[in-house]
């Protein structure tokens, strides 16, 4: 499989976790007690920056602050976990199971637990570098308090009393529905503007024929699943030095079996099976669909949360207009941003491109099934395809959008 496709696979599925930044963030903090603890060991350094006339602390006073410090921020760290959880089934029991990806890449989450947990390992740190000494001549059993290294707890224990703070405020604004779909409304509509921006214009140099006749040979990946990405690059380098050209038949969110043809290759003699290997080890497949490279995916999103909202056990319209605002959006900028989506050159290695058609048609189109049930809702979708065939300037365009609305009637 290609190293490539693994390392980026591997960095997305890492940002979608919780463990990173706090495992990243307990890590520092181990490092950051260390380097105090040796600071504290070496006052004649130029580092020691405590004035002396500050320690006060004696051995039993250091214990007991370090002590409360670890052990109440480990508590509130287990109640925060708790929260979150919570928050986490209730949005995905309301809002559907495929939005629990947007609630695990949330900064605001991983950061507070990691600074809690954090603070937790340098106290434990610091606690377990304090000893009373017991009278022994030799100089490592003289009794020891940390006084810079017990201050810089008391630091992260100030930081972490804003974070809880800021994590109260934070849990219910995650949840609420209005930012849930603004958050998917602007990564879609970037996502949009990303996928315009990449995609070259015709008649660059990177055109080549498309070969004629059936392909030489059909791929298949030999496993189940969606197609979380692929590499593009590797694809493109051995088909300039294979002489090859290969018509990607599934893209990135498509779900493939272990008999389904994913990719069609032409070439001049048989492929070997090394060669056969490599281009199908370009390919990463996992479990669920992503984001990435499959704009299609925010779309489907946005269609599930007003499919939701307008069920008879929920019914709630309001929830779906705003999804509707937020996919009238994303339609404006397809065909507005940058002259919209172009025609790609013709290059060895081609899929299906992107279009404004695909995009109406799996947003509007799909959510149709569900406001036409609703006047309230229909009426704004009606509203919102008037407005969009004044604004939009592409002729395709515009006549998908008005033969919808035509049939709408």
């Amino acid at each position: 499989m290609s190293k490539r496709a693994i390392v980026k696979n591997l960095f997305l599925q890492t940002r979608s976790s919780y463990w990173f930044v706090p495992t990243v963030l307990v890590l520092l903090a181990v490092v950051a007690s260390q380097i105090s603890l040796l600071i504290d060991l070496n006052r004649d350094s130029v580092f020691y920056i405590w004035p002396e006339s500050w320690e006060t602390t004696e051995v039993d006073g250091a214990r007991s602050t370090a002590s409360v410090i670890a052990q109440s921020v480990l508590g509130v760290a287990g109640v925060m976990f708790s929260v979150t959880i919570v928050a986490v089934s209730f949005a995905s029991g309301n809002f559907g199971p495929r939005l629990i990806g947007n609630f695990m890449k949330d900064r605001g989450t991983q950061w507070s637990l990691g600074i809690l947990f954090g603070t937790f390992v340098f106290a434990l740190m610091v606690l377990r570098a304090i000893h009373s000494g017991d009278g022994a001549d030799d100089p490592a059993f003289e009794a020891f308090v940390p006084h810079l290294s017990l201050a810089l707890s008391l630091l992260l224990m100030g930081v972490s009393i804003l974070t809880v703070i800021y994590y109260v405020h934070h849990i219910p604004e995650t949840i609420n529905v209005s930012n849930i779909t603004a958050g998917l409304g602007k990564r879609l509509r970037a996502a949009i503007e990303a996928a315009i921006d990449e995609r070259p214009e015709r008649g660059t140099s990177d055109d080549v024929a498309r070969p004629n006749g059936d392909p030489t040979q059909s791929l298949r990946l030999s496993r189940s699943g969606y197609i979380q990405n692929y590499d593009r690059e590797q694809l493109t380098e051995l088909a300039d030095k294979h002489d090859l050209h290969v018509h990607i038949l599934h893209g990135v969110g498509g779900f493939v079996g272990p008999s389904t043809a994913v990719m069609d290759v032409w070439s001049e003699k048989d492929l070997s099976e090394e060669l056969t290997e490599t281009l199908c080890g370009c390919f990463v497949v996992g479990s669920t669909p992503t984001e990435d490279q499959n704009l299609l995916f925010i779309v489907q999103q946005l269609v599930e949360m007003t499919a939701r909202a307008l069920s008879p056990g929920v019914n709630d319209p309001y929830t779906a207009i705003n999804c509707l605002n937020w996919l009238y959006a994303a339609q404006s900028t397809a065909s507005l941003y940058n002259g919209g989506f172009r025609e790609s050159p013709i290059t060895r290695v081609w899929s299906e491109d992107v279009t404004f058609d695909q995009i109406f048609s799996q947003g509007f189109g799909q959510c149709y099934a569900y406001v036409k049930t609703d006047d309230l809702t229909s009426t704004h979708l009606a509203t919102l395809l008037d407005r969009l065939i004044a604004e939009i300037e592409n002729p395709n365009d515009i006549a998908t959008v008005r033969d919808f609305a035509h049939n709408m009637d």
